[in-house]
């Protein structure tokens, strides 16, 4: 694995480095916005780590470039813990968010849970309903035709819908898909990720469904 660190705190690059290298994992680190969106986009990273105060320019101005030429897993990483800035973050395309501090076995723990649903292909390699076709091998997404940039957690949540067509999945089925856990009474991740894959699916994103209290719902027709 070789992680991508984007943060400006040169005392906790040292520490993470060390600690992933005691894991067999290799921590690139870049300390400003611009060299890290270049280093980003030009070179082969399993995963970016996301600081959003930076030199240069912040997190979400160099998450909103990446976004658009690349759909490289981004975990988030921000002392910044008010809900608005974690919203902003997953709205721009961000597959995880966590605040800071940190303990770096739970990063870890996140960093393997999002290479697991970006890697992931089990199960019929190809779904097609109701105007929509996931091929899950490609990670690749086309509404009526046209192809559709999901990021991976929009892309997940949709494969999980699709497989269930017809059947309304919980937001605690969604919640221990992503993160490993149920969802939180006010949590809003889930809402975000869900209005941006509805959004990205233009005329068939009546086809996913909100259940009040229940959960979401595929319609297959």
């Amino acid at each position: 694995m070789h992680l991508l660190l984007i943060e400006d705190d040169t005392e906790l690059c040292r520490l993470m480095e060390a600690y992933f290298a005691a894991q067999d994992v290799r921590v690139t680190s870049v300390h400003d916005g611009p060299g890290g969106l270049a280093r980003a986009l030009t070179e082969a990273f399993d995963l970016v780590l996301l600081d959003v105060m930076l030199p240069g320019f912040d997190g979400f101005s160099l998450l909103r470039q990446l976004r658009a030429a690349s759909n490289i897993p981004v975990i988030m990483l921000t002392a910044r813990t008010s809900p608005s800035d974690r919203i902003q973050g997953l709205e721009q395309g961000a597959d995880d968010y966590l605040a800071k501090p940190f303990a770096p076995g739970e990063l870890l723990a996140r960093i393997r849970a999002v290479l697991r649903r970006s890697n992931s292909s089990i199960g019929m390699a190809v779904l097609e309903l109701n105007g929509v076709k996931l091929c899950a091998s490609t990670r690749e997404v086309w509404c009526d035709g046209s192809p559709v940039d999901l990021t991976g957690a929009e892309f997940d949540i949709l494969e999980l819908l699709l497989r269930n067509a017809g059947r309304t999945v919980s937001r605690d089925e969604i919640a221990t898909s992503l993160y490993q856990r149920e969802a939180t009474p006010y949590e809003r991740s889930l809402d975000v990720h869900i209005s941006n894959l509805r959004k990205k699916m233009g005329a068939r994103r009546a086809a996913i469904r909100t259940l009040r209290g229940a959960g979401y719902l595929f319609s297959p027709a």
